[in-house]
């Protein structure tokens, strides 16, 4: 009998270990090259699944590559550098808008050969993000950089690099502060404008009229908070951009974050605490200043009449695209960009107009790909809107990005594919995977069993909303940004600047010399 058992438990071990064998993928030599490269690379197909054929059959064939190639070399060849001043600008900032997440976006175009609409701009190039103390900075520090021409330190906009976050001393001394374009442009005469999706006292559109030591202190009672009795000379976000050097003369300011200009004890989701109601000083400023609160207000305004405009559509950002439905009365960004131009463009000496597509950021921070990418393309609409308004023969139109993402695009998914869709094949645990991962945030817990120690099939979790949250590699309350370059696109008058590699603060100074603006290198100077 026992040695029945024994034969027994050794067939059973034989019988584990053919099972084993077949599971685990074969291990390749250290000297093996060639397998090394073919498990790199695998053909990653379903079982009984065949590989779908491209959308285009035409790109199976020779020619269609050589002549997409021969014309795009036709084209680069006619193309000739503008060397006209430029009398606008229009400058437009895809928040945590990095390549990968362009990549991906194409796909909701109809596929990755498609292109969004600043990808057909003549010319094209990256631009370093990292600030004065970080290697991965933030929506502040680069506001500050692509803004005012200088780089600064993480979290602190429209002040150089010795003002510390939350200095309450230090960055209140005018020796600090540094000014945007929008100033100089409007030095020059010109109209000046911010458009986003975001609270209007956010980061990146507060560095079209900030100086603050800190992005968090949109409202008063955030200073007293952080301040205490040093806070009284320090004057919050929203009261400069009512009250300040640059925010009192913006002709147009559109957005969300209601609840930063209003006293708690004026309104029920206000959160200022000093008694004033900014939004109705802006309203009384000027008997023909303009303040709306939904889509419908702002189609009805009177642009040839009316001063300066401020609509602010929500308490906090605006809604994402996705998150709207037909009973939602917030305007599109590309209804909000044409009426900046259309307010902004009055002035016969032109006009620099900040536009923000905010949440593309918000959704990659939520680990949820699906809103960044539909804003990405929202973000696209309102840019194409632009361009078909305006002519590039005196406007100049750039756009880019502040930082990445933590956000990753791969995992060979097949062309056809549903980008949304997991990859055609399992991970080696047998569990499938996705193509649109996140190296970290919030989703983790719903992606992987701590207790067992193994990974959540992503399909249970991702099921078709658009708040899907998709997998992250370890745990945040929020996912990060990235720290790699981000691209630059522009078109118009000396868009052949924005060539090469560059510091993203060598940004304004581009658009400066072109539309001669400020006190640095110009085309009127040079």
């Amino acid at each position: 009998m026992g040695t029945l058992r024994k034969f027994i438990f050794h067939l059973l071990l034989i019988n584990l270990l053919l099972y084993a064998i077949e599971s685990v993928e074969y291990l390749c030599s250290q000297d093996d090259e060639n397998c090394f490269d073919r498990q790199m690379h695998p053909d990653l197909v379903r079982e009984g699944e065949e590989l779908e054929r491209s959308i285009n059959p035409l790109e199976y064939t020779n020619n269609y590559w050589l002549n997409l190639s021969r014309e795009f070399i036709k084209q680069q060849m006619n193309r000739q550098p503008n060397t006209s001043k430029a009398k606008n600008i229009i400058f437009f900032l895809g928040d945590g808008m990095g390549l990968s997440t362009i990549a991906a976006a194409r796909n909701l175009l109809g596929g990755t050969e498609q292109k969004l609409a600043f990808e057909v701009f003549p010319y094209s190039g990256l631009s370093k993000t990292y600030s004065v103390d970080r290697i991965v900075s933030d929506s502040a520090c680069t506001a500050t950089a692509y803004l005012c021409g200088v780089k600064a330190i993480k979290g602190t906009i429209g002040v150089n690099g010795q003002v510390d976050v939350g200095d309450c001393a230090t960055g209140i001394d005018r020796n600090n502060f540094v000014d945007s374009i929008a100033k100089w442009a409007m030095d020059a005469g010109k109209s000046a404008g911010v458009v986003t999706t975001t609270r209007v006292t956010h980061a990146s559109p507060a560095g079209v009229y900030a100086n603050i030591a800190d992005r968090d202190w949109e409202n008063d009672s955030q200073v007293k908070e952080a301040c205490g009795a040093n806070s009284a000379k320090i004057k919050d976000i929203a009261y400069q951009l009512m009250h300040g050097e640059v925010g009192r003369k913006l002709s147009f300011i559109m957005g969300g974050g209601k609840e930063n200009f209003i006293d708690s004890s004026l309104y029920v989701n206000g959160k200022r605490s000093d008694r004033l109601d900014l939004i109705e000083y802006f309203q009384q400023e000027h008997p023909d200043n303009v303040y709306v609160e939904t889509r419908d207000e702002l189609m009805q305004v009177n642009l040839t009449k009316a001063n300066r405009i401020l609509g602010l559509y929500q308490d906090s950002h605006m809604l994402c695209h996705l998150e709207t439905d037909e009973n939602t009365d917030q305007p599109t960004l590309e209804e909000m960009t044409i009426k900046a131009i259309e307010h902004l463009q009055r002035n016969e000496n032109g006009y620099f107009v900040f536009i923000e597509g905010g949440l593309i950021d918000w959704g990659h921070h939520l680990n949820k790909p699906r809103l960044a990418l539909d804003e990405s393309v929202e973000f696209s609409k309102a840019i194409q809107a632009a361009r078909q308004i305006t002519s590039e023969d005196d406007t100049l139109i750039v756009v880019t990005a502040d930082h990445s993402h933590a956000f990753s695009y791969g995992g060979y998914p097949q062309r056809k594919g549903d980008v949304f869709a997991p990859a055609p094949a399992s991970g080696k645990d047998g569990i499938p995977y996705m193509p649109l991962n996140y190296a970290n945030g919030p989703s983790f817990s719903k992606f992987f069993d701590s207790g067992n120690g193994q990974r959540v099939d992503p399909s249970l979790n991702i099921v078709g909303n658009a708040n899907d949250e998709f997998p992250s590699t370890w745990p945040m309350q929020w996912e990060t940004h990235g720290g790699d370059d981000v691209p630059v696109y522009a078109s118009g008058p000396w868009s052949h600047l924005f060539t090469g590699v560059y510091e993203q603060n060598a940004l304004p100074h581009f658009m400066a010399y072109a539309a001669c603006l400020g006190n640095g290198l110009t085309m009127c100077n040079a």
